[in-house]
């Protein structure tokens, strides 16, 4: 297939909006249709953490975080010099915390594994733990520390990448939803309630609702939406050092001082309602961790389904029909896999080139065989 003139990419979360503009600074022509407004899906619910060497990832997506990771220096520079924005974005690390001797004794073992393979990781007993963050509860056990995780700001990031596609000549439609993808001649046809566009090659990056948009002549893409609800705190001390893990939350200090701890995982399908009993559960947790806690207050709760697939990895590659291509799936991980994924896309979309990764992102692995 020739490289593609016009190419339009379906939803403007992180994952939508970085696939815009890395094939829009390449040269091509691109435009955006989002069924609501740009980043208010799962990505305005994002704590934005950095971390793939944590014990919960392993294989093939412990490797995709990881080259992504290594990616995100160089683009967060360019996507804040094309948009002459300003992007919170910290890379000093983050701590998992055992709060039982089982737990400490998996991270032992984790932080031996992560030393082997390259990765810079420190068991730390609790003396050293307390030594790093002394608001920590006296119940820790140990943990793992990681130099080389962080956190960037997701609205920020997003709004960002928008301005910058925008400097590249991308076109944005929002509150306009594809419901249908065909490709009755040479060209696929992407139709709307309100009109179609016709454009060389088409990306689906939908987030939950990516399995939504029928194709024509392809099975519909099982994504499912898994809800995730994330709070908003003020902080009524010294912010904490860096990100705090448990088996049971996550806390990520902003530079103001307020607090984001998270998250959810629930199965509801797409009801995007905050609950009391998902709040309850995450302040129980907080204060679990962080005793101090206790004091802090509400700024706001955050709510937002989360893509995931029945193997935990994103689908990203080609479709069956010629032109079509997906970039999502990508759960809790969007923040973390969006310069990897753009690089992936615009490498396959308008070079042909199948990346190594795409073997196991494949969509087709969903697909009843032909």
């Amino acid at each position: 297939m020739r490289a593609p003139v016009h190419v339009a990419v379906v939803g403007a979360g992180i994952v939508g909006c970085a696939v815009a503009y890395e094939l829009a600074r390449r040269g091509t022509r691109v435009t955006v249709i989002e069924r609501r407004a740009v980043g208010r899906g799962a990505t305005q619910a994002s704590a934005g953490v950095l971390s793939p060497y944590i014990s919960a990832h392993h294989g093939p997506l412990l490797e995709l975080g990881g080259r992504s990771l290594r990616l995100y220096d160089e683009f967060v520079a360019r996507v804040v010099e094309d948009s002459g924005s300003t992007v919170q974005y910290v890379r000093n690390g983050t701590i998992e915390v055992a709060l039982d001797e089982t737990s400490a004794i998996r991270l032992r073992a984790t932080a031996a594994a992560y030393e082997r393979s390259g990765v810079t990781a420190r068991y730390l007993e609790p003396p050293e733990l307390h030594a790093a963050e002394p608001q920590l509860t006296t119940d820790v056990c140990g943990g793992i520390s990681v130099e080389t995780h962080g956190y960037v700001a997701a609205t920020e990031l997003t709004g960002a990448l928008r301005r910058a596609a925008g400097a590249h000549g991308v076109t944005f439609v929002s509150s306009t939803a594809v419901t249908r993808v065909s490709r009755p001649r040479e060209s696929l046809l992407l139709e709307t309630a309100h009109e179609a566009v016709e454009c060389d090659a088409a990306v689906i990056a939908a987030g939950s609702w990516s399995g939504q948009v029928e194709v024509v002549g392809e099975d519909p893409l099982p994504v499912r939406p898994v809800r995730g609800q994330l709070l908003h705190l003020g902080w009524p001390t010294t912010p904490l050092e860096r990100v705090v893990w448990t088996d049971a939350c996550y806390l990520v200090p902003w530079t103001d001082g307020s607090l984001l701890v998270g998250a959810t995982v629930e199965e509801v399908g797409f009801d995007e309602r905050a609950t009391v009993a998902a709040v309850r559960d995450l302040i129980a947790k907080t204060c679990r961790l962080v005793p101090r806690a206790e004091h802090a207050w509400f700024t706001e709760v955050r709510v937002g389904l989360r893509p995931a697939t029945a193997d935990d990895l994103p689908a990203i590659g080609a479709g069956r029909t010629p032109g079509l291509f997906y970039a999502t799936g990508h759960f809790r991980d969007g923040l973390l896999l969006a310069p990897l994924t753009a690089a992936l896309v615009a490498d396959l979309v308008l070079d042909g080139k199948r990346d190594a990764a795409l073997a196991v992102t494949d969509p087709l692995r969903f697909a009843a065989p032909q």
